[in-house]
């Protein structure tokens, strides 16, 4: 999955996608470089992050939508909101896209009904707050059995509304200190056993830069060395600005597989 953000103040690259011709030289290169999914996001959820009205994000999201599904109209879209309303929107005027939901339906209470009306893939990430609070002192008695309690009970929800294509993501970074995202990496496992796909999104985030020293700018290694871990540990999908060096990834994973028992020690 390539990040495509439609955003000003994304953590990265925000800003540098703010016309029809970024948009779709971005949407290209993520295709080029072997991605299966574009992911598209109108709202920045970085720590802190300021909140965008409703009327914001479809204005950031539409005419991007609108133009990558004219060039590529074959491309798989992911649309990264918390609003329902903004997923209605943009399947209803645009086709099926996966809804890549940062609050796990916790943010918009109407969001699995309607992922369950529109019959669209769903992405449940993990989150403890909002993007506006939650690195304030993120706290767990015990970090793993919350997570995987929020899962069950959720995808439960989910199929009594049913939606049936759901992803779980654990949502490195988001309402988590440094500690919590290392010690879900170590145990990223656990969650093959809730039988739905693995996403991580670990790219360029500060529980890299903030343990080795350095920026998002310098954090490639990092990321690729934390992807090939967590294919390693199940992961199904990865989430990522940098595709080409993660196709790479998970060619080379792959390539190991085929050959051994999976097990990298």
């Amino acid at each position: 999955m390539g990040i495509l953000n439609l955003t000003p103040d994304s953590f990265f690259d925000g800003g540098n996608y703010q016309n029809e011709k970024s948009v779709l030289n971005r949407a290209e290169q993520i295709i080029t470089e072997g991605a299966q999914i574009i992911d598209l996001g109108a709202y920045s959820t970085r720590p802190g992050a300021k909140q965008v009205s409703v009327e914001e994000e479809f204005h950031r999201l539409q005419p991007a939508v609108k133009c990558i599904r004219k060039e590529f109209p074959d491309a798989i879209l992911s649309i990264d909101t918390f609003r329902s309303i903004i997923a209605k929107q943009i399947v209803d005027e645009f086709g099926a896209c996966i809804i890549n939901d940062i609050s796990g339906g916790t943010m918009d209470k109407g969001m699995y009904e309607i992922v369950g009306e529109l019959k669209v893939p769903y992405i449940m990430m993990h989150i403890q707050g909002t993007p506006q609070n939650m690195q304030n002192k993120p706290i767990y008695h015990d970090l793993m059995k919350e997570m995987m309690n929020f899962f069950k009970q959720r995808i439960s929800l989910l199929k009594e509304f049913g939606v049936q294509d759901i992803i779980v993501d654990p949502g490195f970074g988001f309402g988590k200190t440094i500690d919590h995202n290392y010690e879900i990496m170590g145990k990223l496992q656990e969650f093959t056993s809730l039988k739905c796909p693995l996403l991580v999104g670990i790219s360029r985030k500060s529980m890299i830069y903030k343990f080795l020293g350095g920026d998002p700018t310098t954090s490639l290694n990092g990321t690729t060395a934390l992807n090939m871990m967590a294919l390693n540990r199940g992961a199904n999908l990865l989430r990522v600005h940098d595709v080409k060096d993660a196709v790479e990834c998970v060619q080379l994973y792959n390539r190991i597989t085929s050959v051994g028992d999976g097990n990298i020690q």
